[in-house]
């Protein structure tokens, strides 16, 4: 337990660190208010990693001083274009940057490439996201048993039954080969992958500035609403919110805490109300993610199935 732990705080520590070496910074004029854009409602970013090419925007950018010709043309970037700016940058958001444009570049959107890239990091990541799956379904079969044990030591508080009750819940564990960090280490390799991804749409001009059926790609689906295509931002939340609903509905154990049974419908919640204020684009890449992660556990699901028969 105690080497698990310190992995546990080993993999914060090196998080933090990365965090802490590189981030967006939100563009302000002289009196020191964040700079939107007019058509589409986005804060800009000061710190962006190539040239827009919308006039609009560029001008906003030179009102504001920022030095656009110290920058490469988007459709040139590459993750050595720029000068150093901490390892996070350097690691996780300037070669997703790079591989969003250039697959973006040769099929015409940036909103597709998002998409495949998605789907091509998951099947990647897919070794790690099927044993959390399976995980998951070896949960729900031990719940009843670990259920049973939690009500035998109700109420007991002394040394001797929390021991034992821990004792108990880890053969419980260990029959079902279910290891309560593994969801943990796959947060961990997930997180960083998502605030990329944000950051990647923030500092990276010709993804924010693209349209894709309907949808700005910078904007916020609040501010869409204001759009003549308000329609496809209220699509595009009926997807996040009921990919989201469906994947920890898929995920969830069939625990008999209360609190326990919330925890997803309290999750689903938070992220809708997060995807209002996040860009278009960051919704369609963890859309995405959801419907993969869905698709995954019914296969993991039926898998496991057919073996106990």
């Amino acid at each position: 337990m105690k080497k698990n732990k310190l992995k546990s705080k080993i993999i914060i520590i090196v998080m933090l660190l990365f965090l802490m070496t590189g981030c967006t910074t939100t563009l302000v004029d002289k009196d020191k208010k964040a700079v939107q854009n007019p058509e589409t409602g986005q804060s800009l970013t000061a710190n962006i990693l190539c040239q827009p090419e919308n006039k609009q925007t560029r001008k906003l950018y030179e009102d504001n001083k920022v030095k656009l010709n110290d920058l490469p043309k988007c459709s040139e970037f590459t993750p050595g274009s720029t000068e150093y700016d901490g390892l996070w940058t350097g690691i996780f958001v300037k070669p997703l940057a790079f591989l969003i444009l250039t697959l973006g570049k040769y099929i015409g959107s940036f909103a597709l490439s998002i998409i495949i890239i998605t789907i091509i990091i998951r099947l990647i990541l897919f070794p790690f996201t099927k044993k959390m799956a399976v995980q998951s379904e070896m949960m729900k079969k031990a719940s009843p048993e670990l259920a049973r044990i939690q009500k035998k030591y109700e109420g007991k508080t002394d040394q001797d039954s929390m021991l034992k009750q821990n004792q108990e819940m880890m053969m419980v564990y260990k029959k079902y080969n279910f290891n309560p960090l593994t969801s943990c280490l796959i947060s961990f390799i997930q997180l960083p992958l998502l605030l990329a991804f944000l950051e990647a749409i923030n500092r990276v001009p010709a993804i924010f500035e693209e349209n894709f059926l309907g949808i700005q790609l910078g904007t916020t689906p609040l501010v869409g609403f204001g759009s003549g295509t308000f329609y496809m931002y209220i699509i595009l939340l009926l997807i996040i919110g009921g990919s989201t609903i469906f994947m920890f509905k898929s995920t969830s154990n069939s625990s008999t805490d209360p609190s326990m049974k919330m925890m997803p419908i309290m999750m689903s919640v938070i992220i809708i109300i997060t995807a209002f204020f996040m860009p278009s684009a960051l919704g369609i890449y963890w859309s995405v993610g959801n419907i993969f992660a869905i698709v995954q556990n019914i296969v993991v699901k039926r898998g496991m199935e057919k073996h106990d028969k």
